[in-house]
Parts: C-alpha cells; structure tokens; sequence
C-alpha cells in the first residue's frame, strides 16, 4: 500500500483504488471538505502525474473520460482549490510523492487499463439527500427529485412561480457553470418538452450564481443529478452530443439512392447490438428503430 499525507489531504492506494480524503486544513476549499472521501477505482484512471515546484509541489490525476459524474456535469470549470484530484505537496515529501505515483503507474500498466473513453460511471457520484443555498435560490435533490425554492433575491417573475419541483424522469440534462468575471453562473436543469432560452435570472429551472464562496458546492447538486441520468455513451452511440438531449434518436443521414436500403439494414442490426449490449435502453432503441423503418 502507498500513502501520502499532507494539509491538504491524504491518498491511499492499495492497488485497487485510490481513496483520496480531503484535508482539515483552514486552506482546503469548502467544496472538497463538503463532498467528503472519494474512492477512485484503478480502472477509472487515465494517469496520474507529479510536477515539482521550489515550495511545494503537486499531484495530479486525470481520470477516464465519462467514469465521473462529477467531472461530467462541471465540463472541465471545477478548478483548483476546488479540484479534489489534485493534492499539494510539501517540498521535503517530494520523495513520498514520487514514490506514490510510480506504484499508481506500475499497477495501470500491470493491470492494462486503457485510457480510452468508458460507457459508464465508475464512480457513484455524491449522496443524497444533499440542499445548498446559493445565489438566488436552494436546491435540494433527494435521488428521485429536484426541488427549487426562491430567497429573498430572486427576480419577482421567477419567485412568482413558486417552489419547483421536477422529477428526475422529466430531467434531459444538467448545467453547472461558475461565476467568470462579469458573468454570473448558474445550476440549469433542463425538462423534457419544456426547453427555455432565457437567462437563469428568470429561468425556473435555474438557479442564478454570483461568484460567493457558496457557489461551487450547486455543483454537488448537479453531479447527484448527472449519475442518475442516462450515462452520455448512450446518445453518443448515436451520433447525438455528448449531453442526453430531449429528441429522439437521429435518424441515419440520407445514403445514396442505389444502397439506401442495405445502409438502413445495417444500421437496424447496430441498434440491435447497442440494444443488446446495454448501451441502449428499450426505449432508446425503439424510437431509434422506428425513426429507421419510416425512411423504409
């Protein structure tokens, strides 16, 4: 087993995964101590890496895309300090840290873990129930709902339509974005059938962000959410964007005149493979199926 322990926090490896535990420090974020112990398995990682600096350095691991919700619902904006996959590290343990990440390489490359992207979540996501208030509103989610409640702040329209409460079977995607300079973020929650272009001031399924110390902790909200949505691989397959989108699965595009026919044909037997192999839901592969035999 390797181990690292510093303010910051302390990673374990014992072979088969990492547990990485926030530090008690008063420098670690509030965002890492809220969300707690992760537990990384060898199979969700990409690779890990160690950069040395003159007072401390830094590890860092990079995780396969589509294993973590979390990483999924912030696109990349979670950054330091906020980031719980990297860990300061004092100079005088530089030699402990070195030492960790060449067992954590050693054990990926035994155990031939690709780094290519996977089809599902190797990692569960926070728990629920989980309520953070931020911005102009709280978010609570219990594993089955959204529940939306409006502060004192919020724009007189948007308060005007009450709690909301949204099923998570009605839920085609989730937004977390921080607050950049001017602009303010936002937690977004998109509905089946009820898509809205305006701005989270006044969007009910939003909640406005403003930049405060709060703000990054609706982004446990939103990778709750994420983990019991459809895994992104799912509309991937079908030529759709990486985010679960309200349509029906794309038909194929037009084919020439003279093999149309077989083009549908086996586009039909790879619906039945995804279906087969679980990338696809029934439901999935039977809008898809149907999109296919009207163009027949």
């Amino acid at each position: 087993m390797a181990e690292i322990i510093q303010k910051d926090g302390t990673w374990t490896f014992d072979g088969d995964a990492l547990r990485l535990t926030p530090g008690r420090d008063k420098n670690v974020s509030l965002f890492r101590k809220t969300l707690g112990e992760l537990v990384v398995p060898l199979g969700a990682l990409a690779g890990i890496s160690f950069e040395q600096g003159k007072r401390t350095g830094r590890l860092r691991l990079r995780l396969r895309d589509g294993a973590d919700p979390l990483l999924h619902a912030t696109g990349g904006r979670l950054v330091e300090p906020n980031d719980p996959y990297q860990l300061l590290v004092e100079s005088d343990r530089y030699g402990v840290a070195e030492y960790f990440t060449d067992e954590v390489r050693n054990a990926l490359l035994l155990d031939e873990v690709p780094a290519d992207p996977v089809r599902e979540f190797l990692l569960a996501g926070p728990a629920v129930p989980l309520s953070v208030s931020a911005g102009d509103g709280t978010a609570s989610f219990d594993g089955e709902r959204v529940r939306l409640e409006w502060n004192w702040k919020t724009e007189d329209a948007k308060a005007a339509a009450g709690v909301r409460t949204l099923a998570l079977a009605d839920l085609t995607a989730v937004e977390w974005h921080p607050a950049a300079g001017l602009e303010n973020g936002f937690l977004r929650f998109t509905v089946r059938g009820a898509s809205t272009k305006a701005p989270p001031k006044y969007d009910t399924n939003s909640v406005e962000l403003w930049g405060f110390k709060k703000d990054p902790l609706m982004a446990l909200v939103a990778a709750a959410v994420r983990a019991r949505l459809p895994h992104p691989s799912r509309t991937a397959a079908l030529g759709a964007p990486p985010s679960p989108s309200a349509q029906p699965p794309a038909a194929p595009a037009a084919a020439p005149v003279e093999d149309g026919h077989d083009a549908l044909l086996r586009r039909l037997r790879e619906l039945g493979e995804l279906h087969r192999t679980g990338v696809l839901t029934e439901e999935e592969f039977t809008l898809a199926k149907q999109a296919i035999l009207r163009r027949m």
